[in-house]
């Protein structure tokens, strides 16, 4: 199978049934952590506190795990972020004391390690809120994906495009999550924010692609198409590269300076945007030429009637 054509451009469509393939394993991949690891979800869904603080000095996660463990929290998660003097707070839920006593408690400890230490921001989340919380991000999912199919069959007009669409826009975040479930970042609302934009970041570049197959078939209406849809792909190459180079450049830097608050919401968008720029090409075109995509489905013939039929 030829990779490159005589003219020197890549036929993209030839390899397609190898990126399927691909898409597969890291799909199955996906879905089998998911089911066997499940998501280690953070406090904003499962409900419990979160604490940021700032020290005047380096500050000590290992005596403050052991301060906050006295005064009666259990499983205490404690990192830095930002810098040394900033620290990131993490407890399960409270049982049976009141949001204010938790509070107290909590600031009594961080004071005892430094008495000019500055909260900005101390959460308590009940399980019953994290519940809600997880509820109404699984319908923003949900929602975010109907009315993309809805969008692209109302633009194009063709249910091929549409079909390769929500195949890609359900392809991409399913990876993320399984990537997730794999690696055990903290899952939280964040990274819900980070797929929401990782699905819009895979859309306008799909829609991008599709604008040009539709320029193509309207120029040619007797092209193969798949020569359609390789001419397209190649002529928005290098406008999808700078993107997600650009992109990339800006979340690595997040991700690497950020500290582990952000970790979640930067991780989600680095593999986000690497799988959503092959889904936009190997997924979302491939599936649609697949799927019987031509010049008709763009551009339906309207049926002439006969010189008899005429009143």
């Amino acid at each position: 199978m030829d990779i490159l054509k005589s003219n020197g451009r890549i036929a993209f469509m030839g390899s397609r049934k190898l990126w399927y393939a691909t898409s597969a394993i890291l799909f199955v991949t996906a879905l089998v952590a998911l089911f066997a690891n499940g998501l280690n979800l953070g406090v904003d869904f499962t409900g419990g506190i979160t604490v940021e603080a700032k020290f005047t000095s380096e500050a000590q996660p290992e005596e403050l795990r052991t301060g906050l463990a006295r005064a009666g929290f259990k499983d205490v998660q404690v990192q830095n972020f930002g810098s040394s003097r900033d620290v990131a707070i993490r407890l399960p839920p409270p049982e049976g004391q009141s949001p204010d006593k938790i509070r107290a408690d909590i600031e009594r400890v961080l004071k005892s390690s430094d008495p000019n230490v500055v909260v900005s921001r101390l959460e308590v989340v009940g399980p019953q809120v994290g519940a809600e919380l997880r509820n109404s991000a699984a319908v923003a999912l949900i929602s975010t994906l109907i009315l993309i199919f809805i969008y692209v069959f109302i633009r194009f007009h063709a249910w091929q495009l549409s079909a390769g669409a929500i195949i890609a826009a359900i392809h991409d975040p399913i990876i993320v999550l399984g990537f997730f479930a794999l690696s055990g970042i903290v899952f939280d609302l964040s990274a819900v924010a980070a797929l929401l934009a990782v699905i819009g970041y895979s859309i306008n570049d799909t829609v991008v692609i599709f604008d040009r197959i539709r320029e193509r078939f309207e120029a040619n209406k007797r092209m193969a198409p798949t020569d359609v849809l390789n001419q397209s792909i190649n002529q928005t190459l290098s406008r999808t590269i700078m993107t997600s180079v650009t992109t990339l450049i800006v979340v690595v830097v997040l991700l690497l300076l950020g500290g582990a608050v952000l970790q979640p919401f930067s991780w989600a968008l680095v593999v986000g945007i690497l799988v959503g720029t092959y889904s936009s090409i190997y997924i979302a075109a491939a599936v649609a030429l697949d799927m019987g995509l031509t010049a008709e489905s763009l551009f339906p013939t309207r049926k002439k009637l006969a010189i008899d039929d005429m009143p």
